[in-house]
């Protein structure tokens, strides 16, 4: 099987190409042997072989010695890596959830949130404390609680938030 050069392949690198199209077939098969039972792709050590003889930038003297060395220490830097690598498990850092630093400062500022909150004037107090609710409330169940229109709480809680935001600043 002959390989076409790819774009950008100069003349001067000729031999390379003539040592790809020579010795494909026992790379294969080196590459194949040194991968074994290990887990390694085969595919992937060719690849890393012919990558490593464009960085070398010529053809070695000793094509077939220098092929089947390069093989070896692909296999063998692929090994120690995968000894040292992690596999990817959706979810993994997901389920070991915030440290107990993250929840110890998020109930803080929970607290001083709500201490800030509780010092608004008005309704704001209300307001504010119901739309950060854990349970979620709807803007029709915090006008019932509330005793007012369904259409007022949207004027209200802009200018409640506006307060919150200055009280915060002067708190700076």
């Amino acid at each position: 099987m002959r390989v076409r050069p790819p774009l950008g392949i100069t003349p001067d690198m000729a031999p390379i190409l003539d040592l790809i199209n020579a010795y494909t077939p026992l790379l294969a098969a080196e590459a194949a042997a040194e991968a074994g039972t290990s887990g390694l792709d085969p595919d992937d050590l060719e690849q890393a072989v012919w990558l490593r003889l464009l960085e070398y930038g010529r053809a070695p003297t000793d094509s077939a010695g220098w092929l089947l060395d390069a093989v070896r220490r692909e296999a063998h830097d692929a090994r120690r890596r995968v000894l040292h690598e992690l596999p990817y498990a959706p979810g993994h850092l997901a389920a070991a959830g915030p440290s107990v630093e993250h929840h110890a400062i998020d109930a803080e500022l929970g607290r001083s949130l709500r201490a800030v909150i509780g010092e608004l004037p008005g309704r704001c107090p209300q307001l504010l404390s119901a739309l950060l609710s854990r349970s979620d409330p709807t803007y029709r169940e915090i006008s019932r609680e509330l005793g007012i229109s369904q259409g007022s709480l949207g004027p209200l809680r802009s200018r409640c938030l506006a307060c919150l935001r200055a009280r915060l600043r002067s708190e700076d």
